[in-house]
């Protein structure tokens, strides 16, 4: 077996790396902090949180245990003070039980597909490349895309595509689908999309690829990315202790929804309409720190084009529930 060699920090870098570090630093900066990188990657902004804060615990959450290998190379000249796991991010308050925390003081989630999985062909998850359609994110376990398409009705196709990737042309596509797959199996991301392609009508071709929203659509079914957001976020802030901060980076506007729905709930006051004295158990639990989502700058996007879609929003633990 040939020893792999990669190198993490050369295949990714990581979006709005500056502004996580400050948006967190105020919850980070004190003796025994803990911090949560609930989508770790390759470890790009890990290795700056524990660069920056010497004192910091750091709690690293993936589920694809070739992310967690090679984060595991970078960050191992931090030795205890890197706690890598095998999880998906909803199992956050099961972890942190588990390694025997009572609390985090700062959690960080950069959604989405990581560069590590888009940039090796065999994964599945790039259209633009010709590869088997496995697009796990976990290869150990679960469906994978060919799987849906093999086995999947029509109805299911076209609901996946129209909630998952808000795609105009679902009920198109999926029936393009059906029908290709009754001549021979749809395996490989080149199968699917020429199907795709030959379904589309010129003009729509002429202004976007075909394959974009679908290809987003099956990997948000495949690791049922948007049910786990819908965990993950308020089992994270619950995790969170006062003064303790959530930074979340969205790449996509279902994944902003999530955030933005979540974070709102929990940052406004609960009293009942009418009531003369706002009681402390109505007052909210956090403050938002961005107003609205922040965008990554234009210099950023011209470097690293991934920054291009992010949305960020964050919100500090202000006060304690009973």
């Amino acid at each position: 077996m040939t020893e792999d060699t990669r190198d993490p920090s050369s295949m990714h870098t990581p979006v709005l790396l500056e502004r996580c570090v400050e948006l967190l630093a105020p919850a980070l900066d004190r003796p025994d902090a803990v911090v949560v990188d609930a989508t770790l990657g390759m470890g790009g902004h890990s290795e700056r949180l524990l660069e920056t804060f010497p004192d910091v615990t750091l709690i690293g959450l993936d589920r694809d245990p070739e992310a967690l290998k090679l984060a595991g190379r970078r960050l191992s000249r931090f030795g205890e003070r890197a706690v890598l796991v095998h999880a998906v991010y909803d199992e956050i308050a099961e972890v942190v039980e588990d390694r025997g925390f009572p609390g985090v003081d700062g959690v960080l989630f950069d959604l989405g597909v990581s560069s590590l999985q888009l940039d090796e062909a065999e994964r599945g998850f790039a259209y633009a490349q010709d590869a088997p359609l496995d697009m796990r994110m976990d290869q150990s376990a679960g469906e994978t895309a060919a799987s849906v398409i093999a086995t999947a009705p029509e109805g299911r196709l076209r609901a996946i595509f129209e909630r998952f990737g808000e795609e105009p042309l679902a009920g198109r596509y999926a029936r393009a689908i059906i029908a290709a797959r009754e001549q021979e199996p749809i395996e490989r991301s080149g199968q699917l999309v020429e199907v795709l392609q030959q379904a589309t009508p010129a003009a729509v071709r002429d202004q976007r690829h075909p394959a974009k929203r679908v290809f987003q659509a099956l990997r948000v079914e495949v690791n049922a990315e948007l049910t786990v957001l819908e965990r993950a976020i308020p089992a994270a802030l619950g995790a969170i202790r006062t003064g303790g901060r959530l930074v979340a980076m969205s790449y996509q506007s279902l994944e902003d929804r999530i955030v933005k729905r979540a974070l709102a709930a929990r940052s406004r006051s609960t009293a009942p309409a009418g009531l003369p004295v706002e009681l402390p158990e109505h007052r909210p639990e956090f403050r938002l720190l961005t107003r609205g989502a922040e965008q990554a700058s234009e210099t950023e996007r011209e470097t690293n084009p991934r920054a291009i879609p992010v949305r960020l929003r964050a919100a500090e633990r202000i006060r304690e529930t009973s």
